[in-house]
């Protein structure tokens, strides 16, 4: 019933302190998993994606309909991609007139942790049929470069 802000013995003597959970949000960030907190004030959708590896390759893969590709914003490092972009409703209808409205219109982003590194260099993004694909391929730590020496 009444909260004691009075510290325990081993608290004091050790001087640890307690969270408290409705003042302090303390989350992991797990492969996969978006950067954009839940309660975030940015107005964007986010963007539902699948990840998924091959030997060489990570794949990114979205639904990207009714999205122009060339308006696509998509931003890797060897670590995350974000994919950025907007779908436009071209028709004002009343909100009276909807029996349901569940499809999302506007500005969406979607930051994703990747499993493991990439070359960003070489990733390839490709959309069909409203299925936008990112390939990007693993770093390959066994690949080695012989380098020759040039005399001047």
């Amino acid at each position: 019933m009444f909260k004691s802000n009075k510290k325990s013995f081993l608290d004091r003597f050790t001087g640890s302190s307690k969270f408290d959970d409705e003042t302090k949000e303390i989350r992991s960030i797990k492969v996969g998993e978006s950067f954009i907190p839940s309660d975030s004030d940015d107005d964007s959708g986010q963007l539902s994606v699948d990840v998924y590896q091959t030997p060489s390759e990570v794949i990114v893969q979205a639904m990207i309909a009714g999205v122009k590709p060339d308006t696509l914003d998509i931003e890797i490092s060897r670590e995350m991609i974000t994919i950025r972009g907007s779908r436009q409703k071209y028709d004002e209808i009343s909100e009276d007139d909807y029996f349901f409205q569940e499809l999302y219109w506007g500005s969406f982003s979607r930051t994703v942790l990747l499993p493991v590194e990439v070359e960003a260099d070489e990733a390839e993004a490709i959309e069909k049929n409203g299925l936008l694909t990112v390939r990007l391929p693993k770093i390959n730590r066994e690949k080695k470069k012989a380098l020759k020496v040039k005399s001047i």
